[in-house]
């Protein structure tokens, strides 16, 4: 029960079980089954009791199973009291924990915090030199989830050279606090980092040094990077960010002080799990849910919510428009065994950030899949939208009749649609990228993306989104594939590859493990082409436990050079000519920080790095599917410390 573990798909926790292995395999299908059983469990109800009671009879079958790879009773006992609340009250597992009393949720919680879970003074870590001032107009910065508002993921002025990488070493760690999940990204503008957590908190950090300027408390879980951008002509800049409870915010960058505060989307299972992009004046969100985690429960009416994307004003956080991915609301269809009232069309909701191309003044963003019958044609697909109005422009399709709930996998399959997956949804933004057009001085925009299938695309944005080329990097299933992000130099496509798997334990219990042997790779594309310029295997995981070798993480480059994480814990640096690797970091370890709090290493999943000023820097940890935990964010250097 942690503010931000369940995720991936609902994506507060139905984000990660969007990732399952979905092969057909009678071994997956038993796992599945018995961790939507354990998921469900966890929301019965029993009278007020003591906290150890309470935690046997409501979380015991979810966290102390490996099965159902949620985080487990010593992960919880690394949180503070109130990070385990407010998990329960506002954040992922607001849902299971809802049918339970106050007077039995601050009882949990209270048995569950860490009773010698003391907290760093509030001076610790403070900056003691003024800050110098937002320059959003430097050409190292890394601003948002892809750096640039077409989210290359690539940093051109990285202030490192290839032959420099080598002799990166660790400069500082800063602790993300009581969470195992180090899930977001990091920005940095000039000589500020923006970082927020799990437990809602937004930092803002000297760049250097990593002392803190200042910390805004958010509603809920951040869940994703942040943007910045000057909302007003000469005004001071925001930090622009979503949380998971669907609140959209505007804080000064400057001060740390709420601007505004929005809630774009009403549905109850609304959230915002990718960054927002800016551009002149306007903030650009994409609108995520976890209706698909609530379709599991028998007696939900699944499902009416739809994605969208909101265009909002960044002075004032008032909505310029909104634009549906599915233009129908939901309407009741049929009824189950039990008389529980089915309703669609629903889903198709926006998991990454939004890609802003000026020159068309348009807004392309990718959906994930439905919900439930019927299913839709903007499903699983890349969609364009006038950056002025919000009209759909285009959109192209990957995936067909992909239509999926938890109820998929649940004892009681009353809510799994009829076409039951595959569950193959983009939980990346797509890439805008020029291409050279022989001997012509013009030049050839395409957009590329990976996908959960495991097929890298390229599409025609003047086409209606024609498909150019699409080659397959993986095999492709509910946890595997290409997940959160790729990256472009301008000559290559860098896609990484999850495919994550489990293994059988043979013992009484039937436990499940990773799978070390499954997953992973690292693949260079040609931005032509398609076709595939190298291959960087995956390294074996050895004799190391709770290890797999599979990337899920967003890909970032440099000039030169690569840089992707791994769920195995360690931090890689590959050639972009030919995909060796150049430079090994484990982060699988405790760390002194700067801050004087308690951080340690683990997987390395989601957010990817940013490269800005001669540094580069990482957040760490993933307890997720029986992953390493970690709570640290990571700053090398070439002089380290």
């Amino acid at each position: 029960m942690q503010s931000d573990t369940l995720h991936r798909r609902g994506k507060a926790f139905s984000s990660n079980m969007k990732r399952r292995e979905y092969n057909g395999a009678t071994l997956q299908s038993q796992h599945m089954k018995r961790l939507v059983l354990f998921l469900l469990a966890c929301t019965s109800v029993v009278p007020a009791q003591d906290g150890a009671t309470l935690y046997r009879k409501h979380c015991a079958q979810c966290h102390d199973s490996p099965q159902a790879h949620a985080p487990g009773l010593q992960s919880l006992h690394a949180m503070t009291e109130p990070s385990l609340l407010r998990a329960m009250e506002s954040g992922s597992m607001r849902e299971q924990a809802k049918a339970l009393t106050a007077d039995e949720r601050k009882t949990l919680a209270a048995y569950l915090g860490a009773a010698n879970a003391k907290p760093a003074s509030s001076t610790t870590g403070l900056c003691t030199d003024p800050a110098t001032p937002i320059d959003l107009s430097a050409k190292s910065n890394w601003n948002g989830f892809g750096a640039t508002i077409t989210n290359t993921r690539f940093q051109q002025a990285a202030g490192l050279t290839v032959a420099e990488i080598p002799r990166l070493k660790l400069k500082w760690a800063f602790s993300l606090g009581d969470v195992p999940i180090a899930r977001g990204q990091p920005v940095v503008i000039g000589n500020r980092l923006f970082v927020g957590t799990s437990s809602a908190k937004l930092y803002s950090l000297d760049a250097k040094s990593g002392c803190i300027y200042w910390t805004f408390d958010a509603e809920s879980a951040i869940r994703s990077s942040v943007v910045l951008g000057n909302a007003t002509s000469g005004g001071t800049p925001l930090v622009f960010f979503g949380d998971s409870k669907g609140n959209a915010y505007g804080v000064d960058a400057t001060s740390g002080k709420l601007a505004w505060k929005t809630h774009p989307e009403g549905h109850v299972a609304a959230l915002i799990t990718g960054t927002p992009n800016f551009y002149d004046g306007t903030v650009y969100f994409g609108i995520s849910s976890m209706e698909e985690v609530f379709g599991g429960q028998p007696k939900y009416e699944c499902c009416t919510f739809r994605g969208s994307v909101v265009a909002l004003n960044a002075a004032t956080g008032a909505t310029i428009w909104k634009t549906y991915t599915i233009s129908e609301s939901a309407k009741p269809t049929t009824k189950t065994a039990t008389g529980v009232q089915k309703r669609g069309p629903s889903g198709a909701a926006v998991w990454s950030a939004p890609t802003i191309d000026v020159k068309r003044n348009a807004i392309y963003v990718a959906t994930g899949d439905n919900y439930s019958d019927p299913a839709t044609d903007t499903s699983d697909a890349i969609l364009a939208f006038d950056r002025t109005s919000g009209k759909l422009l285009w959109s192209r399709q990957m995936s067909t009749n992909d239509a999926y709930n938890l109820a998929c996998f649940a004892p009681d399959r009353s809510n799994c649609p009829d076409a039951k997956g595959p569950d193959f949804d983009f939980g990346q933004p797509p890439i805008l990228v020029s291409l050279p057009n022989g001997k012509d001085s013009n030049s050839k925009d395409v957009l590329v993306i990976g996908q959960k299938s495991g097929i890298a695309w390229a599409i025609d944005p003047d086409q209606q989104g024609k498909v150019l080329w699409q080659t397959r990097v993986g095999k492709g299933s509910t946890l595997g594939g290409s997940q959160w992000g790729s990256a472009s130099d301008g000559h290559s496509m860098f896609v990484s590859i999850s495919d994550l798997g489990f293994l059988p334990v043979q013992d009484p219990a039937g436990k499940f493990h990773l799978d070390p042997a499954s997953g992973g790779g690292l693949f260079a594309l040609d931005l032509a082409s398609g076709s595939k310029t190298w291959t960087a295997a995956p390294a074996a995981c050895g004799d190391r436990k709770n290890c797999s070798p599979a990337q899920p993480g967003a890909v970032s480059a440099i000039p030169g050079v690569v840089f992707l994480g791994s769920l195995d814990g360690h931090f890689r640096a590959y050639s972009s000519a030919t995909g060796e690797v150049v430079w090994d970091f484990d982060t699988v370890r405790d760390f002194d920080t700067v801050n004087g709090q308690k951080a340690y290493g683990g997987a390395l999943d989601a957010g990817g790095p940013a490269i800005s000023g001669g540094m580069v820097y990482v957040n760490s940890g993933y307890d997720q599917w029986g992953e390493m935990p970690g709570n640290v964010l990571l700053a090398f250097s070439i002089d380290g410390k």
